[in-house]
């Protein structure tokens, strides 16, 4: 039986080359999307075997449709196709996502990764486990963030008040003291000092060099 598959890119030229790929292959991608809503819905709709998602598109984007898919027990497996080279992305493999591929070596890895996710295993594309920024050890601790923690992490980074992370992200301030108060538990950092977080920050200054 072929594995069935939704492919969502908001560029029609790669959607359309990676869907005539695949169905040269024999997978049989049974509807595509061009934004992360429309995305999501198909998949809650068709449920299909696998997802192969663009990282960067409107609406809703390849990690937060993965982290839909997971809040809501759906069987699909996720593959992130995406331009970037990001650490968020990378440690949601085995926990969100179970496949992350980068553009430039798509086509050439695409169909060993689909293999790949048929045999229970996930797929890491080799450009990326190549790639010397990903063979850094970041803190351990960050693979316990949620994707949201890790984006408010990424503003107090740059300096951001909470009253500005809450406008960024359209939430209240309220809300990001509160994933700040999480962020410093998962971290494990000594709350001692108000400015904890911060400190921590400095003294990890690669987190986000993305």
């Amino acid at each position: 039986m072929s594995t069935t598959i939704i492919l969502a890119d908001d560029h029609p030229l790669l959607l359309n080359g990676t869907k005539e790929f695949l169905e040269k292959k024999w997978f049989k991608v049974i509807d595509t999307a061009t934004d992360g809503n429309s995305a999501y819905n198909k998949i809650v709709e068709l449920k299909p075997d696998i997802a192969i998602l663009d990282f960067d598109m409107p609406k809703l984007n390849g990690l937060e449709i993965a982290q839909e898919i997971k809040r809501k027990n759906l069987a699909t497996k996720v593959v992130i196709l995406t331009l970037h080279k990001q650490e968020a992305i990378l440690k949601q493999i085995g926990e969100t996502i179970h496949g992350y591929i980068t553009k430039d070596s798509a086509l050439e890895e695409l169909e060993s990764c689909l293999e790949s996710l048929k045999n229970n295993t996930n797929y890491i594309g080799e450009k990326l486990k190549n790639n010397t920024h990903f063979k850094t050890n970041l803190d351990t601790n960050l693979n316990k963030l949620s994707a949201t923690e890790l984006k408010i992490l990424k503003y107090l980074d740059k300096n951001l008040t909470s009253t500005q992370i809450a406008e960024e992200l359209f939430i209240s301030k309220r809300t990001v003291e509160k994933h700040r108060s999480n962020i410093i538990k998962k971290l494990e950092i000594d709350t001692t000092n108000q400015n904890a977080l911060f400190i921590w920050l400095k003294n990890h200054p690669n987190t986000f060099n993305t």
